[in-house]
């Protein structure tokens, strides 16, 4: 069972004890994994939010939902836990994740591996992506998911799930695009943000409809390795027909050039300072 108390001392804990911060390419946290103790293998995200008792509950219970309609639809996740700990006075959500290697990280890998390399490291991402939407039509809630390059890890050819939060599972649209501005990390989002909420919740429609997940990772392969492109093309569209059949059409129809970023969410990246050269 995992001692709370020792996990609030460690996130209020000075940089040196914390350890090393794993991306700051996130919109909701920058991952750390400390460098000794008893959670030393696990990596921990720290998600600050202003929100009631209530909101916190209904979050706690989607997560939990959530990584279990992952699991169920044949998504490899690390062991993953959710936890609401009391850090100045209020309860906030902390994941404790088991810690993957940094070398098996897919954005890295795809940023320096060669062609064929990445073209594997992408069938791996892609079976996962059919995979879940195929069981995952018969809910009756809800439900979503966002396997970005970035979300994911390879382990012996096989490709790892890591990113459960926000929980894509029983938040109607309005509701998910609330959320994405209540434990937004950066202020000014929060400030700004509400100005903009139509356009903020806009940002989720890509990870509830299955053709653009895989078009979505077709668009981040080819901006990262653009010399690529043609190829990561070739491979979405085929992969669309062999593995995809209900959404083939419309995935297709998204990868008749290589993808790219709405104009909105590329300024909210730069905004944000996210843009994880060159994946901009």
């Amino acid at each position: 069972m995992t001692d709370l108390a020792a996990l609030a001392d460690l996130i209020t804990s000075d940089a040196a004890t914390r350890g090393r911060t794993i991306s700051r390419l996130g919109y909701f946290c920058a991952p750390f994994q400390p460098p000794s103790g008893p959670f030393s293998d696990r990596v921990i995200k720290v998600y600050r939010g202003a929100a009631s008792r209530a909101e916190l509950a209904k979050l706690a219970q989607a997560h939990e939902d959530y990584v279990r309609v992952l699991t169920d639809c044949d998504v490899p996740l690390p062991e993953t836990e959710f936890h609401l700990v009391e850090l100045s006075g209020k309860e906030t959500p902390v994941i404790v994740q088991e810690a993957l290697p940094l070398d098996s990280l897919m954005r890295p890998r795809m940023r320096d591996d060669g062609k064929q390399a990445t073209l594997d490291m992408m069938q791996a991402a892609g079976e996962v992506i059919a995979g879940f939407w195929a069981k995952a039509e018969g809910l009756e809630t809800r439900v979503g998911f966002h396997p970005s390059i970035r979300n994911f890890a390879i382990r012996d050819g096989r490709a790892i799930f890591f990113d459960t939060f926000p929980p894509l599972i029983h938040y109607n649209r309005d509701e998910m695009g609330k959320l994405l501005l209540q434990f937004s990390e950066k202020r000014i989002m929060r400030l700004v943000g509400p100005f903009l909420q139509s356009t903020v919740t806009g940002i989720q429609d890509e990870w509830y409809s299955p053709p653009e997940t895989l078009v979505g990772l077709v668009g981040s392969a080819c901006r990262l390795r653009p010399e690529y492109a043609d190829d990561y093309l070739d491979w979405g569209r085929g992969f669309a027909r062999s593995h995809m059949a209900p959404w083939a059409e419309a995935a297709i129809e998204g990868l008749d050039g290589p993808p790219q970023l709405p104009g909105y969410w590329t300024g909210f990246r730069k905004l944000l300072g996210l843009q994880g050269e060159p994946n901009v």
